[in-house]
């Protein structure tokens, strides 16, 4: 599975890719140049159970990281993956 990061300026998303097709998508809006709020995350039905969200969570906090940016994560998904992984916590705005 490969993740993908798209930033399209004022939003952007990653994406989670097997065989070509869209396993997952994760969008973002960005909060000045510091911060992006994670916005919501899907997952296709036919890749649930994969950890497709996880992993696309963990891509944002790697570029968070990275970048030395601050997530805000309002979708219910990507805050309870936050806040249950320890090493991902830094990142919280």
């Amino acid at each position: 599975m490969k993740i993908e990061h798209i930033d399209q300026g004022k939003k952007g998303y990653f994406q989670a890719l097997k065989d070509e097709k869209q396993a997952g998508k994760m969008t973002y809006t960005w909060v000045g140049k510091s911060k992006f709020i994670i916005d919501h995350t899907e997952v296709d039905p036919d890749f649930k159970g994969n950890g497709v969200g996880k992993k696309m969570v963990k891509a944002a906090v790697d570029f968070a990281k990275e970048n030395k940016l601050k997530v805000i994560p309002l979708c219910p998904f990507a805050k309870k993956i936050i806040e249950k992984t320890p090493e991902f916590q830094e990142v919280l705005a």
